[in-house]
């Protein structure tokens, strides 16, 4: 892949040396074109010595299709108009700003017109160009077929000429370009407004968040290109693409983080690996202070020429400060398996709305439910989990606990509780950070040899939640609970973080599951009606939870479906992103010492499936707050399967200082808790 594969339209220049095929030939190359300025417009003229004036060879019209022309004849100057003369035409439109593979074959008698290997347009040419030319139908040997009076801003790559037939599909898969796309699956902590404009928080560095996104630069067909490339981001405004101009004395408008530094997004491309390029970016210019302009990220590689399609334009963005409201419509992207549904590994398409196959954070507040709260210090909410706890003790001291399914098929879930910090602090973490580190000691690795090798455990630890998920998915396919556990154990050794193995043990029943329940419901369709999956989903969620006495109700549902990002119509890519947040929180309450806690209702111990704005909003009456200590326990909407707090319960409360805080609380330190009173 080079510079010198590409070439711009105007320059191509067929030239035919042997001249008794220029009657009997094929011409094939790639083209792209952006879009058309004029139309009708010629792509390649047809030229010879004694001609004065170029015939057409290929010409796209006012429908943008595409006309393909015999070679030169001798009557051509008592021709008014081309179109007079016999020609093939293909039945679709030529896309723009895409390459297609474009294949002509030219023989005395008859024209085929070839896209991408197929064709499109044919035309018989014997008793056409009698009738249209009279007896007088002699040809005369082409020169060359050139573009350079073409008016089309279009480009070119691997142009052939072949004096025989029947060799355009063999070209077409020999040697294809490249385009550089935006992954739109990769969109992570990006929310996206009804309008469609992308809403990123950035500002001044106390307030800018990080976002995800990745560039992918495959060939025509999906293939991944081997050879070394950079990817170079840079902020432009959204209307004319011009740069973002750098604040006095302040950061660059766009930044890139590597290795916890921040750097101008210029001064760090990113290197192209394996067909992708992943960006973490930060925009320190508000879209408030450019008059409200809206701004693009463009993607390019510079080394390799500018080319439109080695360049590629995100969204428009709005810049906004991180004390600006939420808005009720948007819609938070995350990342899921670059493309690949992770119930069965079949590809994943982006839909036209432009939403990711992401598990999504909702950030839509509603009314507050009506139910009653418990202050803290009233009940005593250790009292099941100690019962439970010594339940167990008495029964063997396990700390295991069986997921069984309805054919009484049992699973082991290893839930091993983190002992005690040295300081013998609690250990919360705030609602809106990840928990990814603790300083509790680790079991030495097992001492039996694993068949999962280093390489793929350090993988795992580096990787990104995106990553991750990715390579469990791959591996629950294949290896045994056993090696999976292994695994976890690794994990947790490497990372220093104990609770990424609950998440590691689950995914294997979690993935066969999910094909399960999908396949039941939608009955081997691509789509199901929501009113179907909440019937499908709500029996399924007894048999996970063992039909403790509490179902799922109309609030919950509604919860799940913003989860899902689906509308009427349910694809799988919706049911994925719904699976990967359900299936742990159903998994935390099908564990004893939390389902007495699920199905009490009076009180309200469990509040449902609520967001954080919902829960924030049902702490305040009439616009004060409740007293301190009053508090609510939740799921959070943001942690999805693989996250290792994925599942895990959330305490909404009052804090002292009369202000709302969030504090996670993970099945591990329950059973820390119990353990030591």
């Amino acid at each position: 892949m080079g510079v010198q594969d590409y070439s711009f339209l105007r320059d191509l220049q067929v030239e035919f040396k042997d001249y008794e095929v220029t009657n009997k030939f094929s011409l094939c190359f790639w083209l792209y074109l952006n879009e058309p300025s004029t139309l009708p417009s010629t792509i390649l003229y047809q030229e010879h010595p004694d001609v004065t004036s170029h015939a057409p060879f290929l010409l796209l019209d006012e429908r943008k299709k595409i006309l393909l022309f015999p070679s030169l004849i001798s009557s051509h100057s008592n021709i008014t108009s081309w179109r007079e003369v016999a020609h093939a035409i293909s039945e679709c439109e030529f896309p723009t700003k895409k390459w297609v593979h474009v294949g002509c074959e030219v023989t005395q008698d008859l024209l085929h017109l070839y896209f991408d290997g197929k064709i499109v347009g044919e035309k018989c040419l014997t008793s056409s160009l009698s009738n249209d030319m009279g007896s007088d139908n002699s040809r005369i040997s082409l020169t060359c077929i050139s573009g350079k009076d073409s008016q089309l801003d279009g480009y070119v790559h691997s142009s052939e000429l072949f004096p025989i037939l029947s060799t355009i599909e063999n070209h077409y898969v020999k040697d294809p370009p490249v385009q550089l796309s935006i992954d739109s699956s990769s969109a992570y902590e990006i929310e996206e407004d009804s309008d469609g404009v992308w809403s990123i928080v950035g500002g001044k560095a106390s307030c800018r968040r990080n976002f995800d996104i990745d560039v992918t630069l495959m060939d025509n067909f999906s293939l991944p290109m081997t050879e070394e490339a950079e990817v170079v981001a840079s902020l432009v405004y959204s209307d004319d693409n011009t740069p973002v101009e750098k604040p006095v004395d302040a950061d660059a408008a766009l930044l890139t983080s590597y290795d916890g530094i921040e750097y101008a997004s210029s001064d760090r491309p990113s290197k192209v690996i394996s067909g992708r390029a992943s960006f973490k970016l930060k925009i320190s210019q508000l879209s408030s202070k450019c008059d409200n302009r809206l701004f693009r990220i463009r993607f390019d590689i510079p080394k390799l020429g500018k080319y439109p399609f080695l360049e590629v334009f995100s969204r428009p963005i709005r810049c906004i400060s991180r004390n600006r409201s939420t808005r009720a419509t948007s819609l938070m992207l995350r990342k899921s398996s670059l493309g690949i549904h992770l119930l069965n590994g079949s590809q994943s398409p982006v839909l036209d709305d432009g939403s990711s196959d992401r598990p999504c954070i909702v950030s839509e507040a509603k009314q507050s439910p009506s139910s009653k709260r418990v202050k803290l210090g009233q009940e005593k909410l250790c009292a099941n989990f100690k019962d439970d706890f010594v339940l167990k003790q008495a029964n063997g001291g396990s700390r295991s606990h069986s997921w069984t399914s309805e054919d009484n098929h049992a699973h082991q879930n290893s839930l091993v509780a983190r002992p005690v910090s040295h300081g013998g602090e609690e250990n919360f973490s705030s609602d809106s950070e990840n928990s990814e580190t603790t300083n509790s000691p680790i079991d030495d690795l097992p001492s039996n040899r694993d068949p999962i090798s280093d390489m793929v455990v350090f993988k795992y630890c580096l990787a990104d939640l995106n990553e991750r998920r990715l390579l469990l998915k791959e591996m629950a396919m294949t290896a045994k609970e056993e090696e999976l556990a292994t695994f976890a154990e690794r994990v947790s050794l490497f990372s220093g973080c104990s609770h990424h193995r609950h998440q590691i043990s689950i995914s294997k029943r979690l993935i066969e599951e999910g094909i399960n329940c999908w396949n039941l419901i939608s009955n081997d369709n691509h789509h199901v009606l929501w009113e179907n999956l909440v019937s499908g989903l709500q029996e399924h969620f007894l048999k996970m939870t063992f039909g403790r006495i509490r179902s799922l109700t109309h609030q919950d549902f509604n919860l799940l479906r913003r989860v899902s990002g689906c509308q009427d119509l349910v694809s799988q890519d919706n049911f994925e992103k719904l699976w990967c947040w359900l299936y742990p929180v159903a998994f935390t309450l099908s564990q004893q010492c939390i389902s007495s806690l699920w199905g009490s209702t009076s009180p309200m111990w469990i509040e449902g499936f609520i967001t954080k704005e919902e829960a924030e909003s049902s702490l305040k009456s009439l616009g004060a707050l409740q007293e301190p200590g009053t508090y609510i326990l939740r799921f959070p909407t943001s942690r999805s399967w693989p996250h290792p707090d994925a599942g895990n319960l959330v305490v909404t409360y009052v804090g002292s200082d009369y202000t709302i805080h969030h504090r996670l609380i993970s099945l591990e330190f329950i059973y820390r808790i119990v353990r030591s009173q």
